[in-house]
């Protein structure tokens, strides 16, 4: 049975380092396999994951899952990032519909879509305003379980929102849960190893050491593995000119072209000659654009060349990796040619692996883009096995469920590589660590700051 965060049958007699939250309730799939550009992947993806048994606290014999039932997110929750007058639109009781509370005022109706983004790729649908709600919530939820020290790492496949603005929907996206989580993760301040001081004791007059608990604001790295740049959350956290203690870093890994969604100067790679010449780059806003068909070996090579070393210099308090799976052959943008196989050097199941099981920090799991529903729900089953430290073969059979029709042909778990050509060359490879050497430069200066 689910629980919630904070109540005192939340916390399992289980090592908090060996925990593994999973955040998820009926109402919360219900609602997310309602959102207009993925209606019934959330269904998918939950049932898939629970029909392979992942859910069950005997899966692992080194990890425990703990399932976790999502909160609502409060207006103030919202609110944090999202103006008011948004909120007031998207959250409005007619159950997402602004239509009917203008009927007989088109043009007015028509209008004020607009200006929220509420038309073409982001229409109104019925249940809108409790989508934003439990999906923003269902994210907090998954922060706040690391920051309360209940897990190691939490998993909320139904976030990952990073094209929603402050005052805009945008790119499929209707709330901002990334920048929420990032914000909610930088407010809290963290305990650091104690430090020894010299102190009189309180038995004699010679020195005595003691040790102090010191506490510090934390650092989060945002890591994105969408197929789209994250345009939303980027700008949100773009601040060439800052002077403040550096807390967070955004590291986007994406296609971007003329035409591609979503259009960003910031898409491309940083503008960095030196630091003197420099004024509009934020060595904490990062990109990697990709060309068509990056595979398993461009990734690796963007891997351990530049994610790698920039985790390294900045060292995260808390990872946030938003782990969209439209990146993976099969899926209808068509763009890339990545595979699942953790075997693979420089997969997927091969990059999320390394996050969870070798970098430092707490870590939350978001889901994303997406669009082979099937395919999502493979990988993100996998994703689960892997982060509970017992990967399946991707050989296995999909479990008779009601989803099940669906997997054909191979009716395994494999999201495989196809045929596309990499057009990653070795030369366009050399520009981007050419790029990246200043960019470990800048970023080390900053940090000095």
């Amino acid at each position: 049975m689910a629980e919630a965060v904070g109540s005192s049958s939340s916390v399992a007699p289980v090592d908090p380092m060996r925990r593994i939250v999973y955040v998820v309730s009926q109402e919360l799939v219900k609602i997310s396999s309602l959102l207009p550009s993925n209606k019934k992947r959330s269904i998918l993806v939950h049932s898939l994951i629970n029909s392979l048994g992942l859910l069950n606290p005997k899966f692992s014999e080194k990890k425990r899952v703990q399932v976790v039932t999502p909160r609502k997110a409060t207006y103030k929750d919202l609110a944090v990032y999202h103006t008011r007058d948004y909120l007031e639109a998207v959250l409005n009781p007619k159950n997402g519909s602004l239509s009917d509370k203008f009927k007989g005022l088109s043009v007015d109706a028509v209008e004020i879509d607009r200006e929220f983004g509420l038309e073409d790729d982001c229409p109104i649908f019925p249940g809108l305003s409790e989508y934003i709600q439990l999906v923003g919530g269902a994210t907090l939820t998954a922060v706040a379980a690391i920051q309360q020290n209940l897990a190691s790492v939490a998993i909320c496949w139904d976030g990952g929102r990073h094209h929603a603005r402050k005052d805009q929907a945008a790119g499929f996206c209707y709330v901002a849960d990334c920048i929420l989580a990032i914000l909610a993760l930088k407010k809290a301040m963290i305990s650091v190893d104690p430090v020894p001081l010299m102190a009189k004791t309180l038995s004699s007059d010679e020195d005595g050491i003691q040790a102090a608990t010191q506490k510090r604001k934390p650092r989060i790295m945002y890591l994105d593995l969408d197929l789209h740049f994250s345009d939303a959350v980027s700008e949100a956290f773009y601040a060439p000119r800052s002077t403040s203690a550096p807390q967070i870093l955004t590291l986007s890994i994406h296609h971007t072209s003329p035409g591609f969604y979503p259009s960003s100067s910031r898409s491309s790679l940083p503008p960095y000659d030196s630091p003197s010449s420099s004024t509009i780059f934020d060595p904490l806003t990062l990109s990697i654009p990709l060309l068509l068909g990056a595979s398993a070996k461009t990734y690796h090579w963007v891997f351990t060349n530049v994610v790698e070393r920039i985790r390294s210099i900045f060292d995260p308090d808390y990872v946030i990796v938003q782990s969209g799976v439209d990146a993976l052959a099969g899926d209808p943008c068509g763009t890339f040619n990545w595979c699942l196989d953790r075997e693979v050097e420089g997969s997927m199941g091969w990059c999320v692996e390394r996050i969870v099981r070798e970098w430092r920090g707490k870590k939350v799991l978001l889901g994303g883009g997406g669009y082979n529903s099937p395919n999502a729900a493979r990988a993100w089953a996998y994703l689960t096995s892997i982060t509970l430290d017992n990967p399946l073969d991707l050989e296995t059979s999909i479990p008779d469920h009601n989803g099940f029709p669906l997997y054909e042909p191979s009716f395994t778990l494999d999201v495989p590589a196809g045929n596309m050509t990499d057009h990653n060359s070795d030369e366009y490879l050399s520009t981007i660590e050419t790029c990246y050497e200043n960019v470990y430069i800048a970023l080390r200066e900053r940090l000095d700051v």
